[in-house]
């Protein structure tokens, strides 16, 4: 499978199964200290909402890299991933001591959980893939629907404004090219689906969530990889704190390749 074979698939859930089988997101969050921002950032604001005995759902689990990592602090972890290589690598971390129980399913379908089931609920890579509206909404009304009244929903969006800049970073010609809207700066919807801050806004509030915070989790830290992976063990651990300082400004949250936005129902 290659990207233009990709292309020509027509269903949402068939082209990110074989997206998956040419990504690897297994290394994702994990390849580099600026990768590992986007990592640190977003578990350092679930923490902040998180509580001893807490059950915690997280639906496009990808290879596990949240779920394991909560797991492993004490928490019950339930994961739905919809992609075969996800689910394949994932299956091969879990040991006998990890409290997680792995599905293989969809987000649009939760029906194999009671309403008010979760107090956390992540909901990170379905809104990457899904290119229809009334999907997204399908998808947010499902994960809303299994939280708790008093629980905290997380969720996380690429964001169109600075994918430009990161595909410049890339290519040279990027704006020469027309795999965007040289009008509206509008980015193809493949392999991604990108949204503007405030696209991300209207979603959620149309789903009746209550947005609580808006954070830019990985910032500029794609731009500036090669200069962020040179530096040192002190050098770096600043660069987070200076990260963390700013990634809920109002004039950052554009500037950053993913959105994480934290709400209730």
């Amino acid at each position: 499978m290659d990207f233009e074979s990709l292309r020509r698939l027509q269903k949402d859930s068939e082209r990110v199964d074989a997206l998956y089988q040419i990504m690897k997101e297994d290394s994702r969050l994990n390849h580099s200290k600026a990768a590992r921002v986007e990592f640190i950032t977003t578990t350092t604001y679930i923490e902040k909402y998180l509580k001893e005995g807490d059950r915690i759902l997280d639906l496009g689990a990808g290879a596990g890299e949240y779920s394991l990592y909560f797991a492993r602090k004490g928490y019950e972890v339930t994961a739905v991933e919809l992609a075969s290589a996800n689910i394949e690598a994932f299956q091969k971390k879990i040991t006998g001591e990890d409290k997680i129980e792995l599905i293989h399913g969809n987000a649009l379908d939760l029906s194999c959980f009671a309403e008010d089931s979760f107090d956390v609920v992540l909901l990170f890579g379905p809104l990457y893939h899904l290119s229809k509206e009334e999907d997204r909404q399908k998808c947010i009304t499902e994960a809303k629907r299994v939280l708790k009244p008093t629980g905290t929903i997380f969720f996380a969006f690429i964001l169109n404004d600075m994918v430009i800049l990161t595909e410049l970073y890339y290519r040279q010609d990027f704006f020469l090219e027309n795999s965007y809207d040289h009008e509206t700066f509008k980015v193809e919807d493949f392999p991604f689906v990108f949204f503007t801050v405030d696209q991300t806004r209207e979603m959620l509030q149309a789903a009746g969530i209550q947005i609580l915070k808006e954070i830019a989790s990985d910032g500029v830290s794609e731009l500036l990889e090669d200069k962020i992976n040179a530096m040192d063990e002190e050098s770096y651990k600043q660069y987070v704190r200076y990260h963390l300082y700013c990634c809920e400004k109002p004039e950052m949250l554009g500037r950053s390749n993913h959105l994480l936005t934290i709400g209730k129902k």
